[in-house]
């Protein structure tokens, strides 16, 4: 026979209530779904939300970090405009263009840390206008903005058609970077961490992407690269994009004065010697954005706009001008 459940007692109800107000806040934020990062499988944001976990930052700030990897920049686009995570680590004009196309995302800089064109260790190229006749590898495709830039660099400093008088080769930053090894190559246009990587192992860098835009009056360093939040997060939960925001920053500051803090992350590197260890640490830390929102807001506009006269409607879409909010400002 089962026996008839007690009714609550006034003490016992006093005393549930005074234990449910004694619930610490942090306690109730949890109940907030984490904010999901998609991470690229050996990218380099994944060094910056392994700190931010590992330290817990995330949970100091008021919001949970989860990431979920990814095989490609593709799948990345792919499960974020499919809800599949809540952020990505993206490039400004493809943000750009999503917000300038209806979705109410915002722009978080990540990194100022851009590609550079590199040459063998003993390549008699020492400017653009040794391209000619060479053979270049151009990572991202023929409207990749570093080749556009590059282009446009080279017509104006040394009257020099690249798209005609070099022979660029499209392809992935891997195989470019081995075929640039391998001799089959006489310069690449690559991404920053496998310049990093070739720089390690004595390859020069002619020019890298930052001095090309400041020769075009850019006043400073732009990132080009930042974490972009879904429309959902930024109407539901904008407090957990400020929390992210301060998480990250509290990682880059310990990332750039902690050299104790690269020991965790070293296995994520793939740093197969000191020397490429030392040289992607220096080069990351090299790229954490300090500017005022404001000023690389309005290099970046600037910028834009000269892409999308380079590039057209297939680079930017049919936004001529960078979107109004698009970057995150706190608020």
């Amino acid at each position: 026979m089962q026996r008839e459940a007690a009714k609550p007692t006034r003490r016992s109800l006093l005393l549930l209530a005074g234990a449910a107000l004694a619930i610490p806040r942090a306690l109730h934020a949890g109940q907030h779904p984490p904010l999901n990062v998609g991470v690229l499988e050996f990218g380099t944001v994944g060094w910056e939300i392994e700190t931010i976990r590992r330290l817990g930052l995330d949970t100091a700030a008021g919001v949970q970090v989860t990431a979920t990897r990814l095989a490609s920049n593709d799948a990345a686009r792919i499960a974020f405009l499919g809800g599949g995570v809540d952020v990505i680590v993206t490039d400004l004009l493809w943000a750009a263009r999503m917000r300038a196309e209806g979705r109410n995302l915002v722009f978080l800089p990540f990194s100022a840390t851009e590609g550079a064109l590199m040459v063998p260790p003993a390549s008699a190229i020492a400017g653009v206008a040794d391209l000619a006749a060479k053979a270049v590898g151009v990572a991202g495709g023929a409207l990749d903005k570093n080749w556009l830039l590059l282009q446009a660099y080279a017509r104006r400093k040394a009257d020099l058609d690249l798209a005609r008088a070099a022979r660029p080769a499209f392809g992935a930053p891997p195989l470019l970077s081995q075929k640039l090894e391998d001799g089959e190559l006489d310069a690449a246009l690559l991404y920053w961490n496998f310049c990093a990587r070739l720089e390690a192992k004595g390859y020069r860098r002619i020019i890298g992407a930052d001095e090309i835009t400041r020769s075009f009056g850019i006043a400073g360093p732009i990132a080009f690269i930042g974490y972009a939040f879904a429309e959902r997060v930024v109407a539901g939960r904008p407090d957990a994009i400020r929390a992210f925001a301060a998480a990250s920053r509290q990682a880059k500051q310990v990332l750039a004065s902690q050299d104790e803090a690269w020991t965790a992350l070293r296995p994520l590197m793939q740093a197969d010697d000191e020397a490429t260890y030392q040289t992607l640490k220096r080069r990351f830390v090299e790229g954490i954005p300090g500017r005022a929102i404001g000023d690389e807001q309005a290099d970046a506009a600037q910028l834009y706009a000269l892409l999308a006269e380079l590039g057209g409607e297939k680079l930017v879409g049919a936004a001529k001008t960078l979107p109004d909010g698009l970057y995150w400002t706190g608020t």
